[in-house]
């Protein structure tokens, strides 16, 4: 249903919304009354007037559908330039290797260069530099195969396996390649006493798909796997897509209490954030963004806080802050905001908002450069 995008008024996925609601043949009340939402924001979105900044909103919408959530954001998008293409073509590539059951037993990588190259393909990661990661994905999945096939002791190799086969779930995941997602993780050797990476990644995939509560039944999962803070952030931004609040307020104090380091404890409160957003608390989400110490963070943990303190000055009519903050974001992870597409309906929104001549020119050469308008 990709070529019903630009048929309506609205935004990236104000646009798809309405033709998917004519097609079903519902009424905007219709539409309203199935997702439990206002009426006039549901004809907002279609009309330009409202755009999509809560995982629960999204949810609620596609389920009104029956649609999965990427026929609404319109994922995995046409690639806009050679570095967004060069990371599209890696889902063709783990796609093939995924169908390979045996891996080739030709010379390999070293155990302590495919170490080395893995802990580089999760700095790509944390920097949001998917280019970067797509790259080095299919050789390191292939090389991690060979590796456990051929170890007599395996127990090194699969660790590397299992983290390789989570980071290349990820990058399918924000692609929109969710299926695919799903079928990497699956690959991943059970049994092994380091598949906590894997299962946090299914917990963020359940997110992605709008399912909290499948969501929270992987996190039960995961804690007997270990703990750590991440699970308890995660385990809140599912609660608050539930309507949760004051579960996920006692998972973020669990996760402060989890935290061992600085930058752990700047992802809690960015979580604070999301969470106050999802509840539509945008004046307590702009407070913790300001107050989550960003030199703590990663540029994807950067740009996605940003983001989120970018969506709070917007929904407060400050559209020109909001742009700012926008622009600062693309900067510190441009191709993972581009494919964020709570982020794309935010440029959109912004691109016809925002009235300083500086920041309106920076969004709209943003919003091109995205290829949302």
């Amino acid at each position: 249903m990709r070529e019903l995008d630009e048929t309506a008024a609205g935004g990236p996925i104000g646009a798809r919304l309405g033709a998917w609601r004519l097609r079903r043949g519902l009424t905007h009340e219709d539409l309203a009354s199935g997702a439990g939402l206002p009426l006039d924001y549901v004809v907002g979105l279609e009309t330009g007037g409202e755009w999509v900044d809560r995982r629960g909103r999204l949810a609620a919408l596609a389920t009104a559908l029956r649609l999965d959530a990427a026929d609404l954001t319109g994922q995995p998008y046409p690639p806009r330039g050679e570095e967004h293409a060069a990371v599209r073509a890696v889902a063709f590539h783990l796609r093939r290797r995924i169908a390979r059951p045996h891996p080739d037993m030709a010379t390999g990588l070293m155990m302590d260069e495919l170490e080395e190259r893995t802990g580089a393909a999760a700095q790509a990661d944390a920097a949001g530099d998917e280019a970067g990661l797509a790259h080095a994905l299919p050789k390191l999945i292939d090389g991690a195969d060979r590796a456990v096939a051929a170890a007599s002791a395996p127990g090194r190799a699969e660790a590397v396996r299992v983290q390789v086969h989570a980071l290349g779930a990820g990058l399918l995941r924000r692609l929109g390649y969710k299926d695919l997602a799903w079928i990497l993780l699956r690959r991943a050797r059970p049994g092994t006493h380091e598949l906590l990476p894997v299962l946090v990644e299914e917990v963020r995939l359940l997110i992605d798909l709008g399912l909290p509560e499948y969501a929270l039944a992987r996190v039960e999962r995961a804690e007997e796997a270990g703990s750590g803070w991440e699970l308890s952030v995660l385990a809140a931004v599912a609660q608050a897509m539930a309507g949760r609040r004051r579960h996920a307020d006692q998972l973020l104090a669990t996760a402060a209490g989890r935290a061992t380091d600085a930058r752990e404890s700047a992802m809690v409160v960015a979580t604070r954030a999301v969470v106050a957003a999802e509840h539509g608390g945008v004046e307590e989400a702009a407070g913790h963004a300001r107050a989550a110490d960003l030199s703590a963070l990663d540029g994807a943990q950067r740009s996605r806080l940003l983001t989120v303190a970018a969506a709070a000055e917007a929904r407060q009519d400050r559209a020109d802050q909001a742009a700012a903050l926008l622009v600062e974001a693309d900067a510190a992870a441009p191709q993972r905001l581009r494919l964020d597409p709570f982020a794309r309906e935010l440029i959109a929104a912004l691109a016809v908002r925002t009235t300083d001549t500086v920041q309106a020119t920076a969004v709209r050469n943003l919003a091109e450069q995205a290829g949302v308008r």
